[in-house]
């Protein structure tokens, strides 16, 4: 299967990490989410129920970002992979987070996991 649903470059405001200002400042995240779907059936019937709704997905992981407070940037990621495979029945995922400006002279840094 070679069709993928991403959804890039998703921007949610949370408490993340290790220094004292990061736990009492909202800083933005930027998330990155693929998976393989097989979209040949709802491309065929043009139906949703015959797709995934990754609306649904969406607002799933920004409701999981807004309110968690985890300390490290791979805790919110892990967390973020089991809720898409658990809660939506996704057998793999890709994901990308990251937390632009976290590094002077840097545009960003975060991690990418696949499971």
């Amino acid at each position: 299967m070679k069709d993928t649903i991403y959804i890039k470059d998703l921007r949610v405001k949370t408490i993340i990490g290790i220094f004292d200002w990061e736990r009492k400042v909202k800083q933005e995240v930027s998330i990155d989410i693929e998976f393989p779907f097989d979209c040949k059936k709802a491309a065929k019937n043009d139906d949703i129920n015959d797709s995934v709704d990754y609306k649904k997905i969406c607002k799933a992981v920004i409701k999981l970002v807004e309110e968690s407070s985890f300390q490290l940037q791979e805790s919110l990621i892990e967390a973020i992979a089991c809720l898409i495979k658990d809660d939506f029945g996704i057998e793999s995922v890709k994901l990308r987070i990251s937390k632009p400006g976290a590094l002077r002279g840097a545009k960003d840094v975060g991690i990418m996991i696949e499971r």
